[in-house]
């Protein structure tokens, strides 16, 4: 059971604190817990079309813990078998558990940022001009001179919603499920660090795994 707390707590360290990945909505088995499982073996699965994307996200996961074994080393050459042989060859792997990840959605939103004002502060009729710079063009021009506009501008954001869950193979069934949504994605890596971090912590709120 430690070794498990290891391998979860392991992977939320990999995230920084700034993410700007969140939990949308979260389901756990109200009858077990994913700390009363022991997983000793769990399979990674990332369920994307390209095989790039596949292999990035289930080596970023399996890289945290010997435990996480990606699924491409073990079903990659399994496409004609039955989901029923597929699932004979991990208990004969002796795996005991399977975390999925799959992009649930792309969206595309575009956002108006308004222009700014950059300048001396203007701090009232007196201030300005019953003060040193007098009244003249001149002093007023020289104050004012280097305040600017910068324009506003259109940005388009895109957020990606992403299911993980949680099997057990010894139950053969789900035992938890969570969405989250990540916006202004740059690094996929990072992006999958962040989910687990914000799976993690949903986790330890519902109870299945123990808080810190």
């Amino acid at each position: 059971m430690k070794k498990y707390f290891v391998l979860f707590f392991a992977i939320a360290a990999l995230s920084s604190c700034g993410s700007n990945t969140s939990i949308v909505n979260s389901w756990r088995d109200p009858d077990v817990t994913i700390t009363q499982e022991h997983f000793k073996k769990v399979l990674v699965v990332a369920l994307v079309k390209d095989e790039a994307s596949r292999r990035i996200t289930e080596n970023r996961i399996a890289a945290s813990n010997p435990v996480f074994k990606t699924s491409y080393q073990y079903l990659n050459a399994t496409s004609q078998l039955t989901q029923e042989q597929k699932l004979k060859i991990l208990q004969d792997e002796n795996f005991d558990g399977v975390v999925s990840m799959r992009l649930v959605s792309k969206e595309k939103e575009v956002n108006y940022v308004p222009g700014t004002y950059t300048g001396m502060y203007y701090g009232g009729f007196d201030g300005m001009y019953t003060g040193m710079y007098g009244y003249g063009f001149g002093n007023w021009y020289g104050m004012y001179s280097p305040a600017f506009y910068d324009p506003g501008y259109y940005q388009e954001t895109t957020s990606y919603m992403v299911e993980t869950n949680v099997f057990s193979l010894k139950q053969n069934k789900l035992i938890w499920t969570g969405t989250t949504e990540s916006q202004y994605v740059t690094d996929l890596g990072q992006t999958v660090d962040a989910i687990m971090q914000a799976v993690v912590k949903e986790m330890r709120k519902d109870g299945s795994l123990p808080p810190n």
